[in-house]
């Protein structure tokens, strides 16, 4: 009856810890849902309610002009897209945009990257900082400055170029077709300390005696880098490619600020957000304007769908399995 009574109480001993472990186990999981309830209630209310609804009307003919008589109107605003030429135009009009950003967004980090991490580069930090400073200036203010800078007749770069190159008459920026697409980009460049500030995290990641064991074997810089700088670094140019292309996506302000949303000259600017904003907002005709913004979402989860599908050709994770 000793043992029994024995046994009983070293169980008891045994069991209260682990009931004591699993209450603070379940203390914490409380505590965690109650730390994540404002975002899950941010996300619902203000992510996937508004999708759902978008949705929703995406199949009605909703007018804010008329928002009293909303329609059930099935597929009519999904045919519309393939008949209304403004899509065409705004399609085209982000597609050559992109082809000139994107390399330049994927290209230029890694470049300037490369050259603050040279060890014969004097001053890096002086150089890191001033990259770096034009991103933390407002989107909007950086435009407004640019727009002037830009100017045919009084900005900067035209009077560099007639005073010191000797061109007298510089290009017509915002007012040309065919400099209006360099024009943004170079506004564009203005942010991309932030892309650069990453690759240049993670080219100091990359081992050294990676480069001291191809410099025994008899590379040279160039094939340093090609063989192992990108490839060590390509997860971050992942990373970039990634923003970048969402960023195109959803590529607003500049033109719009620059241009009122004119979609001048010539209707270069008339990218395809403004285009959904206008058709929105301007025309008021928010059932047309939700479909536009679900092309626009399945465009942008295809791309990025097939960035993620690549990726495994030519991204490197260093700590990955075989």
């Amino acid at each position: 009856m000793t043992t029994t009574s024995e046994a009983v109480a070293v169980e008891q001993e045994i069991r209260q810890p682990a009931e004591k472990s699993m209450s603070l186990e379940k203390q914490r999981q409380i505590w965690g849902w109650i730390f994540l309830s404002p975002w899950i209630f941010g996300f619902f209310v203000f992510t996937a309610l508004p999708m759902v609804a978008s949705l929703a009307f995406s199949f009605t003919d909703f007018d804010l002009n008329a928002a009293d008589e909303i329609n059930y109107v099935g597929l009519e605003n999904y045919e519309r897209l393939f008949t209304d030429p403004n899509v065409d135009n705004a399609l085209w009009a982000t597609a050559k945009f992109a082809t000139i950003a994107l390399p330049l967004a994927i290209g230029l980090p890694v470049l300037l990257a490369s050259l603050l991490n040279s060890r014969f580069l004097v001053g890096k930090a002086i150089f890191r900082t001033l990259f770096y400073m034009p991103y933390m200036v407002p989107l909007v203010s950086a435009t407004y400055i640019w727009g002037g800078v830009l100017n045919t007749e009084t900005g900067w770069i035209n009077r560099f170029l007639e005073e010191i190159v000797g061109i007298p008459n510089g290009p017509n920026w915002v007012y040309s077709t065919l400099w209006i697409y360099p024009a943004l980009n170079i506004i564009g460049l203005w942010g991309i300390g932030n892309a650069m500030l990453f690759t240049l995290a993670a080219m100091q990641g990359v081992p050294t005696e990676l480069y001291e064991a191809a410099r025994v074997d008899g590379a040279g810089p160039f094939g340093q880098f090609r063989h192992i700088t990108l490839p060590m670094i390509s997860p971050i140019i992942f990373y970039n490619l990634i923003l970048s292309v969402i960023g195109l996506f959803r590529y607003f302000e500049v033109p719009f600020i620059l241009k009122e949303g004119s979609g001048d000259p010539g209707g270069a600017t008339m990218f395809f957000n403004i285009h959904l904003y206008q058709t929105a907002f301007t025309f008021k005709e928010m059932g047309y304007g939700a479909t536009l913004a679900w092309l626009l979402f399945v465009m942008a989860m295809g791309a990025t769908i097939l960035i993620f599908v690549t990726a495994r050709y030519w991204v490197y994770y260093a700590a990955a399995e075989d």
